[in-house]
């Protein structure tokens, strides 16, 4: 049988991002089921969540507050608010509070953990194909 590794973001020095919950990454990454991949799915599925969470990626593991995104995509704040509240339940956003500002940040295992689902069988696991994303070791 194969086994998966977890290829998760590193800083520049090589080391871990710390904003990263390991035990989190690899539940989601071992438990990833048909239902989580249909709630993500149908949360990515909004042109505004799909936009939002792009920016969270993109913003990585230091997040933006909710009124940043809601402006950068043109939205009301409250709207905003209801769509990353939906991200965040399908296991894809995280959100923290700072001061008075609610700080949400993209959820990689959470990502990866759908991505995996995906992958899981790809092209009968030749890591050539699917190695940037999932690698598979063989057990000898």
């Amino acid at each position: 049988p194969a086994t998966g590794r977890f290829l998760g973001p590193r800083s520049p020095d090589g080391k871990n991002l710390p904003a990263l919950d390991i035990f989190r990454i690899l539940y989601n990454y071992a438990y990833m089921e048909i239902n989580h991949a249909t709630a993500a799915f149908a949360a990515l599925s909004q042109e505004t969540r799909l936009d939002a969470l792009r920016q969270l990626v993109k913003a990585g593991p230091a997040g933006l507050a909710a009124g940043a995104i809601a402006a950068a995509e043109n939205v009301p704040a409250p709207t905003m608010s209801f769509h990353l509240k939906e991200l965040a339940g399908a296991g894809l956003v995280r959100s923290r509070k700072e001061g008075r500002s609610v700080i949400y940040a993209a959820d990689y295992g959470g990502i990866r953990a759908l991505v995996e689902f995906l992958l899981a069988d790809c092209c009968q696991g030749d890591p050539r194909l699917c190695g940037p994303y999932i690698v598979k070791e063989a057990c000898a």
